[in-house]
């Protein structure tokens, strides 16, 4: 069945939001910026635990953009949902203000969306 160009454009467009957002946060997770920095002090997080998400985050944007590596892709996808659930999560136990608990689901709802637009030459044919 081919693919309408409508939902490949779509599927295009959100992937590389995706991406491009997992990519950033890898590059300041490794960075450990004040920010970082603050964030994990108030999560009680080491920041070890910053430069690890953040080569899987880079490792992960990497992924759902590379052709041919449908398995790799459902991993990267599965690491993202957990990733941004586990985010939302921490930030409402450390009792951090709203849009902290908030912009991860938002995050999280273009990861489904790139996942669920994804052409079938993405996809692992045993699972679907």
């Amino acid at each position: 069945m081919k693919e309408s160009k409508g939902k490949l454009i779509a599927y295009w467009i959100i992937t590389v939001l995706v991406a491009a957002n997992f990519a950033l946060q890898g590059v300041l997770y490794l960075h450990q910026g004040p920010d970082i920095q603050m964030g994990a002090k108030a999560l009680g997080y080491p920041l070890y635990f910053f430069a690890l998400l953040g080569v899987w985050k880079l490792l992960g944007a990497v992924a759902i953009v590379l052709p041919g590596t449908p398995i790799v892709k459902e991993w990267a996808y599965a690491g993202m949902f957990i990733n941004l659930t586990g985010a939302s999560i921490s930030n409402g136990i450390a009792k951090f203000p709203v849009q902290h608990i908030v912009l991860p689901m938002v995050f999280l709802a273009f990861v489904i969306a790139s996942w669920a637009l994804r052409p079938a030459s993405r996809r692992t044919e045993k699972l679907f």
